[in-house]
């Protein structure tokens, strides 16, 4: 009678257990996807686009600048008719304005993670706010980052419903955005990945 009373007791426990388990509720949510596919997203990377393709132009620009500057360079230098003290001061103008080249693209560079983080930095206040109310409604007792669990079924998944009640609690919300143009992937804003400038050639060495 004592042993089938602990293996009633035992068996008791597990079950309890289970059915703990079996009432947890849990979520994910993909909290970057879901601040950038609102409506307010979508025009932060329309925004950031525009801005990285104007600064793109003036390196573009700035570059093929430095590029015919180098040519020119070397062309002479394989004329021999310009002396070397004036070859050599064009090289090191040449270097100069490269390492310049590149200070520039590595400032526009952080200008558009300033930029992204100033302009997303309130969308993602307001998915978390989201998140709070989708699990006081619905009784979750967690809501995980999608991107760090390795499995979750598909309905467990609350993005697009927190991306639809982010968008309905906006001034004006619920109205179809207009697409922003192409960006680097889908849902992620374009960001200056521009290589840096190259350093013009070596002087040439006299004979």
């Amino acid at each position: 009678m004592l042993a089938a009373a602990l293996v009633a007791g035992v068996g008791g426990f597990f079950a309890a257990e289970e059915t703990a388990a079996a009432q947890s509720k849990i979520a994910v949510i993909d909290v970057r996807r879901a601040m950038l596919e609102t409506e307010e997203g979508l025009r932060v990377q329309a925004t950031l686009k525009k801005l990285f393709d104007s600064r793109q132009v003036e390196l573009d620009a700035k570059q093929q600048k430095l590029q015919a500057e180098k040519e020119a360079l070397e062309k002479d230098a394989q004329n021999k008719k310009v002396p070397q003290e004036q070859l050599q001061r064009r090289f090191e103008t040449l270097q100069k304005q490269a390492a310049e080249l590149q200070a520039i693209a590595m400032e526009y560079q952080r200008e558009m993670q300033r930029e992204e983080t100033k302009a997303t930095t309130p969308i993602y206040q307001g998915i978390i706010e989201i998140v709070k109310r989708i699990a006081a409604q619905d009784g979750f007792e967690m809501i995980l980052e999608k991107t760090a669990v390795p499995y979750a079924r598909a309905d467990l998944e609350i993005t697009d419903r927190a991306i639809q009640m982010y968008n309905s609690s906006r001034p004006g919300g619920g109205a179809a955005p207009a697409k922003p143009g192409a960006t680097t992937q889908p849902g992620k804003p374009a960001s200056p990945g521009a290589p840096p400038p190259a350093a013009p050639a070596p002087a040439p060495k006299k004979k």
